[in-house]
């Protein structure tokens, strides 16, 4: 009699357990979809930029260490840190345009357009590295800050600009610096996704291809800046 009397008891005591956890789990459940969201509905579609002048399939050449290039991810103000696209308003207001995202933020977009653009005018035969596991000390290194990325009411207008520090190192003691602005503007720009985004694509290559005339053909590059 004490053997089924003693099973009976461990049985109910084991619902009782399983009862118990299951009603700790429940409100632990409830709380945690409470605490987590999955975020709004995606967007149709992502913004992101294409380089005009690329590599071809099979294109390069010997690769000499000395020439190689590292271009650095720019710094970029706050409101460019996000992958929205920032409305200058006023000189004193920002907002962001209206269901417009890029892929990933600008400035790495921006760093891989510069990179693909400087292979494509060297001829594929200068290494260019434009990641951040650069295997290799590069002896150019293109630096700087992308201040501008966005569109600008007043005008209708994209704006890039982008201020590079492109350094040269000849060895210890020898060491150039190079600092120098960069920016394109479109006007009669609508303030809508798909036209601000296809401007600052065409706005950033223009950058993008003038920084790479700067490095690959400086005595051009030159000669066409402004007095």
């Amino acid at each position: 009699m004490r053997g089924p009397l003693t099973m009976n008891r461990s049985s109910g005591r084991s619902a009782a357990f399983r009862a118990a956890k299951l009603a700790v789990i429940a409100p632990l459940a409830i709380s945690l979809s409470a605490c987590v969201s999955l975020g709004s509905e995606p967007p149709e579609s992502l913004l992101t930029l294409t380089p005009t002048a690329s590599v071809t399939a099979g294109q390069g050449g010997p690769i000499v260490n000395d020439d190689a290039i590292f271009v650095a991810t720019p710094e970029v103000p706050a409101r460019l840190d996000v992958t929205r696209i920032p409305v200058r308003v006023s000189e004193t207001e920002v907002a962001y345009l209206q269901d417009a995202f890029w892929v990933e933020k600008p400035a790495r977009l921006f760093r891989r357009l510069v990179g693909e653009t400087l292979r494509s005018r060297a001829g594929g035969g200068v290494l260019v590295l434009d990641t951040d596991d650069a295997p290799l000390d590069a002896k150019v290194a293109i630096r700087g800050t992308l201040r501008e990325f966005g569109y600008d009411a007043s005008r209708s207008a994209v704006v890039v600009r982008y201020d590079a520090i492109i350094s040269r190192d000849r060895g210890a003691e020898d060491s150039a610096f190079v600092t120098r602005r960069f920016e394109a503007v479109e006007e009669g720009v609508i303030a809508e996704p798909a036209a601000v985004g296809q401007a600052l694509n065409r706005a950033a290559n223009r950058v993008a291809q003038e920084l790479a005339d700067t490095l690959v053909n400086p005595a051009s590059a030159s000669s066409t800046q402004p007095e």
